[in-house]
């Protein structure tokens, strides 16, 4: 049986994250965004999705995925894009093309 994630979001100054939790394992895992506003055109606001961080102890869970998730939650919540710059956001990305309209032009 695998430990339950516990997911919390913290947001200060335009800069955010996601970070993870296994009960009985010290390290967190993260995903940190930097949010950029709208683009030239005034459209919604944008969230430069730009590192996501699983330590060994957690790999092979899908916490880098739930991670997304969440991400993907705020910014439907928001009327938000996403700006992915991370390498594991952009293939999420590439992987689900259900959210392209969440992806900023």
């Amino acid at each position: 049986m695998t430990d339950p994630v516990h997911i919390r979001h913290a947001e200060n100054d335009g800069h955010g994250a996601f970070t993870a939790h296994i009960d009985g394992i010290s390290e967190e895992a993260e995903l940190t965004y930097k949010r950029l506003g709208p683009d030239h055109d005034g459209g919604p606001d944008r969230l430069a999705a730009d590192h996501t961080f699983v330590p060994p102890a957690f790999r092979g869970r899908g916490v880098a995925a739930l991670l997304v998730d969440a991400l993907i939650a705020q910014a439907k919540a928001e009327d938000a894009k996403i700006v992915p710059i991370c390498s594991y956001v952009v293939a999420s990305f590439d992987r689900h093309p259900e959210w392209a309209d969440l992806r900023a032009a």
